[in-house]
C-alpha cells in the first residue's frame, strides 16, 4: 500500500472528525482541479508556517510531535495536489489572515510568538470555525433538501472550506499514516500475532496501529 491509499483509507476510518471539504477530496479520488501552477501556491515563509501551526496542533509530548514526522510538507502536498481551486484560496487567505491577527493581537509575527500565544490564537480560530460551521449546517439543514443516500460530494450540499478545518485534519491525517505517528505515537509491532478486534486497553496504554 502507498501513502496516498494509507491516507485515503485512515480518512474513511476517522469519518465524521475529518470536515466536509477533506472528505470531499477524497471521495473524489484526491484529484485537484487548481489550474495554478504548484510551485507558487506558497511561498517560503507560508510553509514554515504551516509547519508551525501543525506542530501546535499535534505537539511533541511523550512522542514526537507534527513537526518531527515532516507534517508541514505533507499539508502543502496534499492542498496543492489535491485541493480544489476555492479550498486552496481559503487555505492561504487563512494563512495570511492567521499572521494578521498575530500583528494585530501581539504586534509580532505568528513565527515570533511563544507557545502559549500560538494556543490562544489556534484556540479562538477554532472557536470561530466551529461556530461558522454549525451555523452553515443549520442553515443547509432549514432549507431541507431532497434527501439522498449517495454519499458522493456533488450529490451534498456544498460547505464552504474553512482554513482552520483542512489544516487540522491534514495534520492529524499525516501524522497517523507518518512513520512516526505510526510507530511512537501508537503501539507498533512489526510482527504481529494472531488478530484479535477485542483486546482490553490499560490505562494510558497507547492504540494498536
Amino acid at each position: 500500500m502507498n501513502r496516498r491509499e494509507a491516507v485515503r483509507n485512515v480518512a474513511f476510518l476517522m469519518g465524521g472528525a475529518l470536515s466536509a471539504t477533506t472528505i470531499g477530496v477524497f471521495l473524489e479520488g484526491c484529484n485537484s482541479t487548481s489550474t495554478k501552477a504548484n510551485s507558487s501556491l506558497f511561498t517560503a515563509d507560508q510553509q514554515k508556517l504551516v509547519t508551525e501551526v501543525a506542530d501546535i496542533i499535534i505537539p511533541t509530548t511523550s512522542s514526537p510531535g507534527a513537526k518531527a514526522a515532516g507534517v508541514g510538507p505533507f499539508i502543502t502536498m496534499m492542498i496543492k495536489d489535491c485541493y480544489p481551486d476555492d479550498a486552496q484560496k481559503a487555505f492561504t487567505k487563512g494563512l495570511e489572515d492567521l499572521e494578521k491577527q498575530a500583528k494585530d493581537e501581539y504586534k509580532k509575527s505568528f513565527m515570533e510568538l511563544t507557545v502559549p500565544q500560538r494556543q490562544e490564537l489556534l484556540g479562538k480560530l477554532r472557536d470561530v470555525t466551529v461556530a461558522a460551521t454549525k451555523a452553515e449546517k443549520e442553515k443547509i439543514d432549514q432549507q431541507k433538501a431532497p434527501e439522498t443516500t449517495s454519499i458522493l460530494p456533488k450529490d451534498k450540499p456544498k460547505m464552504e472550506p474553512r482554513f482552520f478545518s483542512i489544516i487540522r485534519d491534514l495534520t492529524l491525517l499525516g501524522y497517523f499514516t507518518s512513520e512516526v505517528g505510526a510507530t511512537q505515537a501508537y503501539a507498533f509491532v512489526e510482527i504481529p500475532g494472531r488478530y484479535d478486534g477485542n483486546v482490553p486497553l490499560k490505562p494510558g496504554q497507547k492504540v494498536w496501529s
